[in-house]
């Protein structure tokens, strides 16, 4: 009965509104050239009211589509698919720009650039902003049950935890073969870009070893309601989703290993075959606005690109205040940002399949 309601209601707000709509379209076509934007992102990647107070205010509508990996989004771009703005992750920013994927960005379009927070500022795969503006940023990190596992232990162990055969059955590992490789390398004191194969080879054994011992179970989103609701003890966890884990399980704690971990990004990119430039350039600079940024990040848990935005969430009263996981950890000489290495990826994909066959 109320979802009846709820389609009624709806349905006499549409044709009441329904010429201003059509008018705020026309605005749309002829301020932007188009009234439809398309927007391929992360899944449960944007805040609740993002989007449609996007369209509300400008008068358009945003077509999303979804993609689990960078490699699935490259593929459908190489495919011919077209995007107004795509939400792909550093390493593959690198690349997209070195095969001329990307279009560069008119800066005086997106004045909201001046919100950005430092530690997003002049990253390392486009330094100047030339191609792409940072989304959410943070770390990788052990999200792990306080109760069950001494703090102590995480702090002095950092990723050995995950071979310590106390904890044997009571691991979830995140399934990426880059971040998994990470882990491996930084365990044994390695770049996580290295590309000596002897590095790489111990890597490997590394986490063929933790898989004989530990009996993990592999996991990408599956792993946030999974220690929310304290099925393991010990996970690797993006630090967004490690923020949302805590807020939600008073049990659980989070550690930046002192071995080092990675430091991504994720940031907008207008793709070079992209149809609607000017409204992509309009989504970019919404996107930076507090309130924007506020709803992102307060809804997704991840940390905000805008500065203002990261204090208050992270400050008194704040929806992260108190919670470690929500701020990335800066300036520490062992965190890395990925580059992106074609001989590299190629290595590490064909070997992480074969650690998972074991």
């Amino acid at each position: 009965m109320k979802k009846l309601l709820v389609l009624t209601l709806s349905a006499v707000a549409l044709l009441s509104g329904c010429g201003s709509s059509s008018s705020a379209s026309s605005d749309a076509v002829e301020k932007y050239g188009s009234d439809t934007l398309k927007l391929y992102n992360w899944g449960e990647y944007v805040g609740e009211n993002l989007i449609s107070n996007f369209e509300e205010e400008f008068g358009v509508k945003v077509i999303t589509e979804y993609f689990d990996s960078n490699e699935m989004m490259y593929t459908k771009l190489q495919a011919g698919d077209s995007y107004d703005v795509i939400i792909p992750s550093d390493y593959m920013i690198e690349r997209m720009i070195s095969e001329n994927m990307l279009q560069e960005l008119d800066l005086s379009l997106i004045p909201n650039i001046s919100n950005l927070a430092d530690g997003v500022k002049n990253l390392p795969y486009d330094p100047d902003n030339t191609y792409s503006i940072p989304y959410f940023w943070g770390t990788v990190g052990l999200v792990y049950n306080h109760n069950n596992v001494d703090p102590a232990v995480v702090e002095e162990q950092g990723y050995e935890i995950l071979r310590n055969t106390d904890y044997a059955g009571k691991i979830y590992f995140y399934d990426s073969e880059r971040d998994s490789f990470m882990v491996a390398l930084k365990a044994l004191g390695y770049s996580m870009n290295t590309d000596d194969e002897a590095e790489i080879q111990e890597a490997y054994e590394w986490l063929l070893d933790m898989n004989s011992k530990m009996d993990p179970v592999y996991v990408t989103d599956e792993v946030i309601d999974g220690m929310s609701n304290g099925t393991k003890d010990i996970a690797v966890v993006y630090s967004g989703d490690a923020a949302y884990i805590l807020s939600e399980n008073e049990d659980m704690s989070f550690s930046m290993p002192k071995q080092g971990t990675n430091l991504w990004s994720d940031a907008m990119v207008i793709p070079a075959n992209a149809e609607n430039p000017l409204l992509a350039h309009e989504f970019i600079n919404y996107v930076l606005t507090y309130d924007a940024s506020y709803d992102n990040s307060e809804y997704v848990g991840y940390t905000s690109s805008n500065q203002e935005v990261m204090d208050a969430l992270s400050g008194e009263g704040g929806a992260y205040e108190g919670i470690n996981a929500y701020l990335p950890r800066e300036g520490y000489e062992l965190d890395e940002v990925f580059i992106d290495n074609q001989v590299l990826r190629k290595t590490l994909s064909e070997l992480w399949i074969k650690v998972k066959a074991e």
